[in-house]
């Protein structure tokens, strides 16, 4: 089957963009403080997503406790995805998780977690986060917009229930946002976070995109 020409330019000219455009971050951050190239990659896709130089600085990305290294282990271990939001999903790359064989999930919108929320009295978020305990091991926890979220995840692992390779907690907001990302700062999980009160559905797929083609240039 030939491939469509049009196609092939449209390729090209959306890599002259992105290719431009971490020109443009690069020239404008000048010194940064990420040793790690690894680091410096998945912060600047990050800057790329959102045109928010402030995750190079003021609100900069934390990587803690040797996140890159249990991501690659989780995505060579095919462990599953497991986002927050549907918006999170929907934002991971469906192209890079066909070529490395992974899955990815979200169970915020099943009915039956719903049900359950409301009878417990609890978030979706964190129904939906105890629902999938046993998917969570040796998984990648990917959370932009729900602090509760994040901290079920959080008790979920200190109560010795699950334990994901990776917690990538980067919730958006004025209400818990800042609190859970520093409980996750202080635990012992691998994770990527930011202190502050930005973050958001772009910043989290954005992170686990970068994370994804990180491994498969890796392992070319």
């Amino acid at each position: 089957m030939t491939e469509n020409p049009d196609n092939r330019s449209m390729s090209m000219k959306s890599f002259d963009i992105e290719k431009n455009s971490f020109d443009i971050i690069e020239r404008e951050i000048g010194e940064h403080t990420y040793i790690h190239e690894f680091e410096w990659n998945i912060v600047r896709r990050v800057i790329h997503a959102t045109a928010d130089f402030d995750f190079a600085s003021k609100e900069k990305l934390l990587f803690n406790n040797d996140p890159i290294k249990s991501g690659f282990q989780a995505i060579e271990n095919k462990g599953t995805i497991i986002t927050d939001v549907e918006m999170v999903r929907a934002g991971i790359s469906q192209n890079s998780l066909s070529k490395l064989n992974l899955k990815c999930i979200c169970k915020i919108s099943d009915s039956n977690i719903i049900n359950e929320s409301k009878k417990h009295n609890k978030t979706r978020a964190q129904t939906a986060m105890r629902n999938l305990a046993q998917e969570m091991n040796g998984g990648i926890i990917v959370i932009g917009n729900a602090p509760t979220a994040l901290h079920e995840v959080i008790s979920m692992i200190n109560e010795k229930i699950t334990i994901p390779s990776l917690v990538i907690g980067v919730p958006v907001g004025f209400v818990s946002a800042v609190e859970s990302k520093i409980e996750l700062s202080k635990s012992g999980i691998p994770h990527i976070t930011n202190i502050g009160r930005k973050g958001g559905s772009s910043v989290a797929s954005s992170i686990t995109n970068a994370l994804m083609l990180l491994y498969l240039h890796k392992t070319k």
